[in-house]
């Protein structure tokens, strides 16, 4: 089995593990392109010591490039354990973060998350550069 044969995908309105990309449809060479990556924004993902998103990776693959570009990383460390047991901390990150970068070619930006019960999600969305 290749690694690519564990990613799963699915409508983000229907499925709370598959990473939403936001982000315009269109940029300017050489502008920042901000791009909001999330888990759960239809139906909200848990966020427990049990079950919880650990991480979501950004990347861009510019067109007629055999390779993506890693754009960011971002992860979610807190929740709710502490010492005292599983979810008995008042600290609980959300899996919800900002990337930023600029390329002067079209092509696709992807993101990947990883939920601890559910395994690997992805999904992705075009980008066009005038």
């Amino acid at each position: 089995m290749a690694i690519k044969d564990l990613f799963q995908s699915a409508d983000w309105k229907k499925e709370k593990h598959v990473p939403v990309i936001e982000a315009p449809a269109q940029a300017k060479k050489g502008e920042n392109v901000r791009v909001t990556v999330s888990v759960g924004k239809e139906i909200p993902h848990p966020n427990k010591t049990e079950h919880h998103i650990c991480w979501i990776d950004v990347y861009f693959h510019p067109s007629g490039e055999k390779f993506p570009y890693q754009v960011g990383r971002l992860e979610f460390t807190a929740h709710g354990a502490s010492i005292e047991g599983p979810d008995k901390s008042t600290v609980y990150s959300h899996p919800e973060g900002v990337v930023v970068f600029k390329t002067d070619k079209p092509g696709k930006i992807l993101a990947a998350s990883y939920c601890n019960i559910h395994g690997l999600w992805e999904d992705s969305r075009d980008l066009n550069v005038v």
